[in-house]
């Protein structure tokens, strides 16, 4: 009887991948706002899986060519996203009902939930600090900014929140006392109360995450959760999430307008002028300055391109 394994079969291993610092993790509750938390439950795969998923369609000679942080890199740059897919994290997270709420848009992943309709709901709400509790923006709206609300404002709000907060959860308590069905009674309370849930991913779909998440634009709450997600991601898979932050978090993508006006400002037209040309819009009609939209934009990217090139000209 033949044993001997083919060229192909050698290439392969069927040991699970693991990764030490991760294996450490497993378990750890990740403090987040007041009473949440994001907890590492388990992984499959790392690095060395994405390459490995990548390689089967070239078989050998590939790793002499290109090392693992190379393919990696290569892979991601050019966004061939089913490599990265062969990487799954579990985790298990408590957080407010309104960010739950967010965080489900994300539809590729499997969630099962703590039910309202089978359990009690714990009296823990989240009430924001004062530094948190900020103004509505004016240019955005559905996001918040600094502006006039005094202190006093501010520490009035957040007795309002924790007011109504206690209340809603005394008539729950009443009324799943008084034989209300749990279905039911749950009705009454607010979406700052929190829930728990398993939500498990793929690294592809993990990473299209944060990179909406992690961004300033999405919801201070939300951000929390998803910088520890970030650490936790960084943990089992440093080489891919490194390319990751140079090329999605880190980078810029510019528009084919966006590339008209860079090229106008190298050029030596100021800026204003180059948007002109390209038929990105500053101002508006009466010269008033636009506050959303391309214009606001590429301002807020030119900003950021020139705040990495003069943090890097510092560390040099």
């Amino acid at each position: 009887m033949d044993t001997s394994k083919s060229a192909h079969e050698e290439e392969f291993t069927m040991e699970r991948p693991e990764v030490q610092k991760a294996n450490e993790i497993i378990g750890r509750q990740y403090k987040v706002l007041d009473h949440g938390f994001i907890a590492l439950v388990d992984y499959m795969g790392d690095d060395s899986s994405i390459v490995q998923a990548a390689r089967v369609s070239y078989g050998k000679g590939t790793k002499s060519v290109r090392s693992d942080e190379g393919l990696i890199r290569y892979l991601l740059r050019h966004e061939h996203t089913t490599p990265f897919e062969m990487v799954e994290f579990k985790f298990l997270v408590r957080m407010p009902i309104f960010v739950a709420r967010q965080w489900v848009r994300h539809r590729t992943a499997s969630i099962n939930e703590y039910s309202g309709r089978y359990s009690i709901l714990k009296d823990e709400f989240y009430i924001p600090d004062v530094s948190a509790l900020q103004a509505q923006s004016m240019s955005n709206r559905q996001g918040r900014e600094p502006g006039n609300l005094t202190i006093s404002a501010r520490e009035e709000a957040i007795k309002e929140i924790q007011d109504i907060s206690e209340k809603a959860y005394g008539v729950y308590s009443k009324l799943i006392n008084a034989g209300v069905a749990r279905e039911l009674a749950r009705i009454v309370l607010p979406v700052n109360v929190y829930t728990e849930w398993y939500w498990k991913s793929n690294l592809h779909n993990i990473m299209h995450f944060l990179s909406l998440r992690t961004d300033q634009h999405a919801q201070w709450e939300i951000r929390q959760y998803a910088v520890k997600m970030a650490e936790i991601v960084k943990t089992v898979v440093p080489i891919a999430y490194s390319a990751f932050n140079d090329f999605v978090l880190s980078g810029i993508r510019f528009s084919a307008k966006e590339q008209h006006a860079l090229s106008a400002i190298i050029e030596g037209i100021d800026i204003e002028k180059a948007c002109e040309i390209s038929g990105i819009k500053l101002r508006k009609d009466n010269g008033s300055l636009v506050k959303s939209g391309e214009g606001p934009e590429f301002i807020e990217k030119m900003e950021k391109m020139k705040k990495s090139f003069w943090g890097a000209e510092k560390q040099d």
